[in-house]
């Protein structure tokens, strides 16, 4: 595995974290929890869009890249993004209706094809390239806010969907650039075989995903439609906190991901996603031992009076958000494997779970029911990959922590890095 890399990647995802808390925080002064819970549900409906969109534009862009033509690839994953950005959000607003469709239909095209560029440099192990788009993803969109807010005094909601726009348009431009002058792209056409085999490995992990999604964002319009918008603002930032704690599980899944889908060697992948878990696994529990240590009042202080809850989400998420940095070590791995009816069951068992708890818990609880339902969900669907990862290797407890030889092996090899 190339430590260096995860060092890099980890860096990256710590300094998307500091923006991320930034614009949340920056939002929330603004906007105030109302605010906050109408772009908690645009970005929601945004993100049950993207996974349609990614069938094409998602995880089968980084698999086949270093299969076929990039030319080719590109061609089915910008002609499937600009159909499904447009033809999915009006339906979704039939469903769903809200005010914000032209916005959303704009973010669901230019996600999707920013999407496509940056998932293709994963495939082609760019992981500086993926590190650097996915920081100005937040960092332009953030700068753009504050143009049209302070520069412009433009205050509506609105001027927040609009700077993603423009920050979106930017990037596309800029990384089509770099794409063409990397990579080659005299193929850049239809080709029935090539889409049935994006389309058949897209849809497997994109359900899985889906699934997966609705277990961690149901809560949010449950919530909505039971206690008002202004509990989806209070709650989401509170899961964005706990969240955040996933950016080590995440970076080190992303770089075993890269690894495995260009290796042929099976028991180097396990070895590889053992080592993922056990340094997953340490940062998280240390992570959310010194998130636990910050005073409810400063959270309050912060964000307003409104976000006084934020340490008692935290408290009751913490159980699943340990439980799901480990396992999002092996849901890529297995995705890695292209091992994904696995991922699709584990999100189910969550999702059926999820919606008959939220039913019952939600009404009487409100945002505590919210957490409870979702930190259950997150340990049901751990659960069953850890029991599945096992069936192919033995079990031991040293698998969730460091030994002395674990850290002298894990330096070593950075060194050795160019």
């Amino acid at each position: 595995m190339k430590y260096k890399t995860i060092l890099q990647t980890f860096l990256s995802r710590f300094l998307i974290l500091i923006l991320s808390f930034g614009l949340i925080i920056y939002t929330t002064n603004v906007w105030g929890s109302a605010g906050k819970g109408v772009v908690s549900i645009v970005t929601a409906d945004l993100a049950v869009i993207m996974f349609l969109s990614n069938i094409f534009a998602g995880g089968s862009v980084s698999f086949f890249s270093s299969k076929f033509q990039t030319g080719t690839i590109l061609f089915h994953a910008y002609s499937w993004s600009i159909v499904s950005g447009i033809v999915t959000p009006l339906l979704l607003s039939w469903a769903h209706p809200q005010s914000f469709t032209v916005y959303l239909i704009a973010l669901s095209v230019l996600t999707s094809l920013l999407t496509t560029n940056i998932n293709l440099f994963v495939g082609k192990q760019h992981i500086k390239m993926y590190n650097l788009y996915t920081i100005l993803q937040l960092a332009v969109h953030f700068l753009f806010i504050l143009g049209m807010v302070n520069v412009l005094h433009y205050t509506d909601i609105t001027g927040y969907f609009v700077a993603q726009i423009l920050a979106y348009v930017l990037l596309f431009i800029i990384s089509f650039i770099q794409i063409f002058r990397l990579y080659k792209l005299s193929e850049f056409k239809l080709s029935k075989n090539i889409a049935a085999q994006l389309f058949s490995y897209g849809w497997k992990s994109q359900l899985s995903a889906f699934l997966q999604f609705l277990n961690n964002r149901l809560s949010y319009y449950f919530l909505e439609f039971f206690k008002g918008i202004a509990s989806v603002g209070i709650f989401s930032v509170g899961v964005a906190f706990s969240e955040a704690i996933w950016t080590m599980s995440r970076t080190l899944a992303l770089v075993l991901y890269a690894d495995i889908i260009n290796s042929e060697h099976k028991e180097d992948a396990i070895l590889k996603t053992k080592i993922s878990m056990k340094i997953s696994f340490l940062v998280t529990l240390v992570s959310l031992g010194l998130m636990l240590l910050i005073p409810a009042s400063l959270y309050a202080m912060i964000f307003g009076k409104d976000f006084s809850q934020t340490k008692e989400i935290i408290i009751l998420l913490s159980p699943g958000i340990l439980a799901i940095a480990v396992s999002n070590v092996l849901g890529f791995y297995f995705a890695g494997v292209n091992k994904l009816r696995i991922l699709n069951i584990k999100s189910l068992v969550g999702l059926v779970f999820t919606i008959i708890a939220s039913w019952y818990c939600i009404p009487r609880w409100g945002i505590v029911g919210g957490c409870i339902v979702t930190s259950v969900s997150y340990l049901l669907s751990s659960g069953i990959l850890f029991w599945n990862f096992y069936q192919l290797t033995t079990f031991k407890i040293q698998d969730f922590f460091f030994s002395r030889t674990d850290f002298q092996l894990l330096l070593q090899k950075i060194k050795r890095r160019p």
